[in-house]
């Protein structure tokens, strides 16, 4: 174990067989669990808990095997935020101020997590996507790379609310590379969003989005195609191919 471990009562609480890199920062009462990995660089803020394990009821589709908390290299950890055991943390990326990420979750290199957004267990996010505020993705979720996610986005994962089979995996939902979706869009259970589509704020999406299109409303309809301008290769200053 290596790091900086501060001597004074609001120091961190640190369990057994964490692994810790260089030039690691504690902020106030930050607690690690046993077993977690904690790489170089990483900036822990106060009142962090990194590598909880879950308490399951019974009958929770959540239940397998955790694992031990890995977070990369300079990753930063907001004030409040729970980071359960089993999840993988990219390098590089910002779990914002209460944010909540569940065991099994994995989020990519570079992207960012809003405050008090909500990732769930077994869910899959790329590299450099943009969480915004109080978003939640549900349980088996798959966000690619250089995703937008406005604040108040709300994912679901079972059409028929805990009346199913035990065993029943979730249906999360599937946003595609480089896809947007603005502020409040409610996303229903297994719906896909294509790459590049853009999503309006308030949309309530019940059926899978083409990519590049632009879709709004109750529930969301098609009504354009996302322009050539408006495409993240144009903004990246490289080609914009289509297909």
């Amino acid at each position: 174990m290596s790091g900086h471990l501060p001597s004074d009562p609001a120091g961190p609480s640190v369990g057994a067989d964490v692994t810790l890199g260089e030039d690691v920062d504690f902020g106030a009462f930050v607690v690690v669990h046993e077993g977690a990995t904690i790489g170089s660089g990483c900036r822990l803020g106060d009142h962090a808990v990194l590598g909880k394990r879950p308490q399951l009821a019974a009958h929770s589709a959540a239940a397998g095997d955790i694992g031990a908390l890995v977070l990369g290299d300079r990753v930063t950890v907001g004030a409040g935020a729970v980071v359960f055991a089993g999840a993988l943390v990219g390098e590089g990326a910002i779990l914002g101020d209460q944010s909540y990420v569940r065991e099994r979750a994995r989020i990519g290199e570079g992207t960012v997590v809003g405050r008090g957004s909500v990732v769930d267990n077994d869910v899959v996010v790329g590299a450099r996507v943009r969480i915004q505020t109080n978003v939640y993705l549900a349980a088996g979720s798959v966000v690619e790379d250089d995703v937008f996610l406005g604040p108040g986005v709300v994912t679901s994962n079972d059409d028929t609310m805990s009346r199913h089979p035990r065993g029943t995996p979730p249906q999360g939902a599937v946003l595609r590379r480089a896809c947007r979706v603005g502020a409040g869009v409610v996303l229903v259970p297994g719906v896909e969003v294509g790459e590049e589509a853009f999503v309006a704020a308030g949309a309530v999406v019940t059926k899978d989005v083409p990519a590049r299109a632009v879709v709004m409303g109750v529930p969301a309809q098609v009504v354009r195609e996302v322009g050539e301008e408006d495409l993240l290769e144009r903004w990246r200053g490289g080609p914009a191919p289509r297909g």
